[in-house]
């Protein structure tokens, strides 16, 4: 009767390592997949950061062009009308710059969603 309970803890002991091998296949796939996530995050986010800093530089570039107009103008007439001239493009470019980083964001969701969809 000794002989017959180390042979059924031993298949007892076979059925427990299938099992925990079982679970670890799914867990090692969803670290994987938090990893590969993480990862396209962190480009994501590095890519939204370039684009605010060229975003930063135009608007700079332009600021600067103004100050130029301004400081060469040869009446008061025409500083009004560089200021209000940059004020009516920064506002376009504003929402430009506001519409782009959107769209790229929107489009860096749409891409993890259609990652943990599988597809």
């Amino acid at each position: 009767m000794m002989a017959k309970k180390p042979a059924a803890k031993a298949e007892k002991t076979k059925k427990t390592k299938s099992t925990a091998e079982r679970v670890a296949e799914p867990v090692k796939k969803a670290g994987k997949v938090i990893r590969e996530g993480a990862a396209q995050a962190m480009a994501n986010t590095a890519a939204i950061n370039a684009k605010v800093i060229d975003h930063a530089e135009a608007n700079a570039r332009e600021a600067f062009a103004t100050m130029r107009k301004v400081a060469n103008a040869k009446s008061v007439q025409d500083v009004i009308k560089a200021q209000g001239d940059f004020v009516k493009e920064q506002s376009a470019r504003s929402a430009a710059h506001v519409r782009e980083v959107g769209e790229l964001i929107a489009s860096f969701g749409r891409h993890a969603l259609d990652t943990m969809r599988g597809k």
